[in-house]
């Protein structure tokens, strides 16, 4: 795994400064208050700070093998101890080699060099535990960032597995219809039949054919729509009146897929569906600022329809609703004396 100074050329870029401003402190410090030379000074801080830039940066392997998920804390801790110890004592030792072989006839700096390694010990401490915490801040951030995402996908997976599954409940729910009145209508009137088996057949390759999309154009949706309407037309005849008001401007947004069957499929049952009258069905829609709002209106009789609540259709849409814009209020259904009322709404996104 990648240090993660070297993974962005601006955490690089800040890892350099730093270091820069730090040599710059270390060298006024013992110039300004231990008398050694501005050169000598500069030499002393380049050369223990540098050092411990280069350990500091390979730091961050030794802290990834010692991030275990099954290590204790005590191992964890023990680990860093032997580490930290070695790690310090190499770092003053070449440090001091190195400058010895500078200034070694310089006494007066090799006097202050010498007793001056307890509070560079103590500076090697603090850097070594500035190290270890970033790296382990950067590790735990990396790791909550692994889980958000592993989470994230989990989540799409279930949610498209769900979706999948409102939508598969439509089509046998809508083909047991169909298939009943087929096969009424070949003892009837098998032209019928046969031009509803037609019918059906490109109601469904539709369907088929937008199962792994979740989302397509009103118009592609609309047309659909007038197919399953063609079906049940043959079905209940002059009973079913459709109309329909559908600006141009409305038919290219984008909205779920087999949304508006449902709707009217529900328009038919609890209208169309018991009454021996003309039902009217209609269609409106229109573009607002943050919607595009649908809104389907049937006749109903009241007093025939069985009030159990809402049957499979609306459920499923308010659920996929629900799923893909992560809203419950998209759909909102009204009964008014002899008119029942859905209206759906579709964000702008």
């Amino acid at each position: 795994m990648l240090n993660p100074v070297s993974k962005n050329r601006n955490y690089l870029l800040a890892y350099f400064l730093v270091w820069v401003i730090v040599i710059v402190v270390h060298t006024f410090i013992v110039n300004f208050f231990y008398g050694i030379d501005t050169a000598t000074s500069l030499a002393d801080a380049l050369v223990f700070n540098l050092l411990f830039a280069a350990i500091g940066y390979n730091l961050w392997y030794a802290v990834r093998f010692s991030f275990r998920d099954k290590s204790t804390l005590f191992d964890v801790v023990f680990n860093h101890l032997l580490v930290s110890v070695g790690i310090i004592a190499f770092w003053l030792a070449l440090s001091f080699y190195v400058l010895k072989i500078l200034f070694g006839a310089d006494e007066i700096y090799m006097e202050f060099l010498v007793t001056s390694l307890p509070w560079r010990a103590v500076t090697g401490i603090f850097y070594y535990l500035f190290f270890i915490l970033f790296y382990y801040l950067i590790m735990y951030y990396e790791d909550l960032q692994e889980r958000l995402e592993n989470e994230a996908r989990l989540q799409n997976l279930v949610t498209h597995a769900e979706l999948e599954t409102l939508k598969s409940q439509i089509n046998p729910h809508f083909l047991f219809n169909s298939l009943n009145s087929v096969s009424s209508l070949t003892i009837s009137n098998p032209k019928k039949a046969q031009e509803m088996v037609i019918k059906l057949s490109d109601f469904l390759r539709y369907s088929l054919s937008h199962d792994k999309n979740e989302k397509t154009t009103l118009r592609e949706e609309f047309e659909n729509m007038v197919r399953y309407l063609d079906i049940e037309k043959v079905r209940f005849g002059k009973r079913l009146k459709f109309v329909h008001d559908v600006p141009g401007e409305c038919m290219d947004k984008l909205i779920p897929n087999m949304i508006l069957q449902p709707l009217i499929e529900n328009a038919i049952k609890h209208g169309v569906y018991n009454s021996t009258e003309e039902v009217q069905i209609e269609l409106t829609c229109k573009q607002e600022k943050d919607f595009l709002r649908i809104v389907i209106t049937n006749d109903y009789d009241p007093n025939a329809v069985k009030k159990k609540g809402e049957g499979i259709g609306l459920k499923n849409i308010r659920k996929r609703l629900q799923l893909i814009y992560n809203r419950i209020d998209l759909l909102k259904t009204t009964a008014d004396k002899t008119v029942f009322k859905a209206e759906l709404l579709i964000p702008n996104r």
